[in-house]
């Protein structure tokens, strides 16, 4: 594949939004997926519906939470959460290839506050009630924000992949049908990048996330002003994706590359806060697979594979196949995010000492 741009492609996705919009609008929009998520992995959409004032909203609370003493952002820390794994983790806490971030963050995942769900009454993992801040005159509209811009950001994900269905030449609504049902994956994470971790003495070279893949079907990444994302190339070549006012990053994951049978690649990226006097922000959402739904390939009738679509493990950037995996997608992101919290993991008994 060649590639003669060097930034990544904005794709407009409001014919996908308007209901009985123009089909042919609707088949534009699901080329240029296609054509972005095979050449890049990554693209922005713009004209998405998701309000500015509540993206304004979630970047400005969370500053302000972030900005509080350890102490107290530590009262909601993910090791209470028990076995919803939710809430604050502090610097360094998380692992990507095995090295310490440098950020700080949030994790949060579909609210379920009824004790009566199978999920939450059979004890499993990553299911339950997130932990929020309690202390804190803006807490209550913290929480209100937070839930109201995940339900958006679902609907946004979900709108996405059904241009994204069309591109591999399936029904609109194939991956809702097989994969989401009622229930998806959801997995939501605000990051705060401290300007100062990179200037402490032994931090010089290092990343607030190192290069990684996300394990999933489909990331949406609201940013700050400030940057810092880059993005592997075929090439081997990092380009920076700068924050473009009013536009998202999306990006497919390792479950895509999967049932694809490598079609569709995900695609290495990595982040530095390229400021040295403001903490950086970002949000990513990961919209997966039904806990439940087993990961098969996908038809792939009148489409056209290379060599190039075989798999790429001995060129990707841990050396491990996406395409061996069997199984439901539950299991596939319990084996994965031990690797991020180990000690959790060993605490909640995902994964024993000498699993990984």
């Amino acid at each position: 594949m060649t590639r003669k741009e060097t930034s990544l492609p904005i794709i407009d996705i409001s014919p996908l939004l308007v209901l009985n919009s123009n089909e042919e609008s609707q088949k534009e929009t699901a080329t240029q997926i296609h054509e972005a998520c095979r050449n890049w992995g990554f693209f922005y959409v713009k004209n998405h519906g998701i309000p500015m004032k509540l993206q304004e909203e979630l970047i400005e609370l969370s500053r302000k939470f972030f900005a509080r003493p350890l102490e107290e952002k530590m009262q909601i820390s993910m090791s209470k959460g028990g076995r919803a794994w939710r809430g604050y983790f502090p610097l360094g806490n998380e692992l990507t290839s095995g090295k310490p971030d440098g950020k700080e963050g949030l994790y949060f995942g579909t609210e379920i506050d009824n004790k009566d769900h199978p999920k939450v009454r059979n004890n499993i993992l990553l299911h339950g009630c997130n932990q929020f801040p309690s202390n804190n005159s803006d807490d209550i509209v913290f929480r209100h924000v937070i839930l109201t811009y995940m339900t958006a950001i679902e609907n946004l994900g979900r709108t996405i992949m059904s241009g994204l269905a069309r591109s591999l030449k399936l029904d609109a609504n194939y991956f809702d049908k097989n994969y989401f049902r009622n229930e998806p994956t959801c997995l939501f994470r605000i990051f705060n990048y401290p300007a100062s971790f990179c200037q402490q003495e032994g931090n010089e070279n290092l990343w607030g996330v190192g290069e990684h893949t996300d394990y999933g079907m489909l990331t949406i990444l609201l940013q700050d002003d400030i940057g810092g994302l880059q993005v592997k190339t075929s090439k081997n070549e990092w380009i920076q994706a700068p924050p473009i006012s009013d536009t998202f990053v999306c990006n497919i994951g390792d479950m895509l590359d999967r049932m694809t049978g490598g079609y569709y690649r995900s695609t290495p990226h990595r982040v530095r806060n390229l400021s040295t006097k403001r903490d950086r922000l970002s949000f990513p959402f990961f919209l997966d697979p039904h806990w439940d739904a087993e990961v098969l390939p996908i038809p792939m009738q009148g489409l056209t594979t290379t060599d190039d679509d075989d798999d790429d493990a001995e060129q990707r950037w841990d050396k491990a196949s996406v395409h061996t995996f069997r199984g439901t997608y539950g299991e596939y992101l319990l084996k994965k995010v031990s690797r991020v919290f180990t000690d959790l993991a060993q605490e909640q008994t995902i994964i024993g000492p000498n699993s990984y």
